[in-house]
C-alpha cells in the first residue's frame, strides 16, 4: 500500500491527470495530522474509507466523538456498502481505555488484522479530563504521551510482520493519528517547535508530520470556496522518500498541497 496521505490527496485531486497517475513510493511511516480538530477530523475519515476501499485492507479508528456521518467528499468516491464494513470504529473515552483497546490489537490480532490505525484526536485523551489545556498538563503527561505513541507503534510494527507472515498484500500496517496544538499551525510547519513538550515528544515517534495551515489570504473568498487550508508534509519519512527518488524515474513526493473547502463540504486537494 502506498503512503496513505498522498494517495488521499491524489484520489482527492482537482485535476483528473493527478489522480489518475501512479503515486510515488514511500517507506513504511507514520503521520501525525496537525490542525483544526474538524478538518483533520474529515480528512482521516477520507483516508480510511480510501483505505478501506482496496481489497483486503481494513482500518480500525479510535476517536471520542460520535460518527454520525462521512464528509460529503467521499460523494465523489461511493464507497461501497462493503468497503465501509472493513472499517471498525471503536470509542474509548479515556487514555487508559485506548491504551487498552491498541493493546488489545497486539496481544490478539484477528482473522484479518488491519493494515490501518486511525487515531483521532490525541488531545482529547491526553487532556480530556482537564479541559484540553496544554498549561494544565499533569507531570505524567508526557511520559503518557510517549508510552501512547510507542504503544502505537509497536503495535503497528507487530500487525506489520502478522501480514508480512501472511503473504499478505495488505501490510504494512501504518498509523495516522492528528493532534491540536497550542502551537501556530504555519510556524509548526516551517520550524521544529520548542514551545509544545507533547508535540516534541510525538515527533519523536512520527515519521511524516502533515500540518494544516488555514490561508490568510483571499483565495477562498475569489473562488467562491468556504475554507483554502496549506497542507505540509514534513518529518523524516517524507526526507526519506525524496532521497530514495534521487536519480529515479517516479514521480516525485510532494511537499505542499492545498485544501479547498467548498460550501457544499466537498474537499479537493491540489498540489503546490
Amino acid at each position: 500500500m502506498t503512503d496513505i496521505l498522498n494517495l488521499v490527496f491524489r484520489t482527492f485531486a482537482s485535476h483528473a491527470e493527478l489522480r489518475d497517475s501512479p503515486p510515488p513510493p514511500v517507506p513504511r511511516s507514520s503521520a501525525l495530522l496537525l490542525g483544526e480538530n474538524s478538518v483533520s477530523r474529515s480528512v482521516l475519515l477520507l483516508a480510511a474509507v480510501t483505505a478501506a476501499s482496496h481489497p483486503g485492507l481494513r482500518v480500525v479508528f479510535f476517536t471520542r466523538t460520535l460518527i454520525r456521518s462521512l464528509p460529503a467528499s467521499l460523494q465523489k468516491l461511493v464507497p461501497s456498502p462493503e468497503s465501509l464494513k472493513k472499517i471498525q470504529f471503536c470509542y474509548p473515552r479515556t487514555v487508559e481505555e485506548l491504551l487498552q483497546q491498541v493493546a488489545a490489537l497486539h496481544e490478539s490480532p484477528s482473522t484479518s488484522p488491519p493494515s490501518l490505525i486511525i487515531v483521532d484526536g490525541l488531545e482529547g485523551f491526553l487532556f480530556g479530563s482537564r479541559g484540553g489545556s496544554h498549561r494544565e498538563l499533569h507531570p505524567g503527561g508526557q511520559s503518557c504521551a510517549a508510552h501512547l505513541s510507542a504503544l502505537l507503534c509497536d503495535t503497528a510494527a507487530f500487525l506489520t510482520r502478522v501480514l508480512e507472515q501472511r503473504s499478505s498484500s495488505s501490510g504494512p500496517c501504518r498509523i495516522i493519528a492528528s493532534f491540536q496544538s497550542e502551537v501556530d499551525a504555519g510556524q509548526a510547519s516551517r520550524e521544529p517547535s520548542a514551545s509544545d513538550p507533547i508535540l516534541d515528544i510525538l515527533d519523536r515517534y512520527f515519521q511524516v508530520r502533515c500540518t494544516l495551515d488555514p490561508d490568510g489570504g483571499y483565495e477562498a473568498a475569489a473562488a467562491g470556496l468556504q475554507q483554502v487550508w496549506h497542507v505540509y508534509l514534513s518529518g523524516r519519512g517524507v526526507t526519506e522518500a525524496s532521497r530514495s527518488k534521487d536519480g529515479g524515474d517516479g514521480p516525485a513526493v510532494a511537499r505542499e498541497w492545498k485544501l479547498w473547502i467548498f460550501p457544499n463540504g466537498l474537499m479537493e486537494f491540489k498540489v503546490v
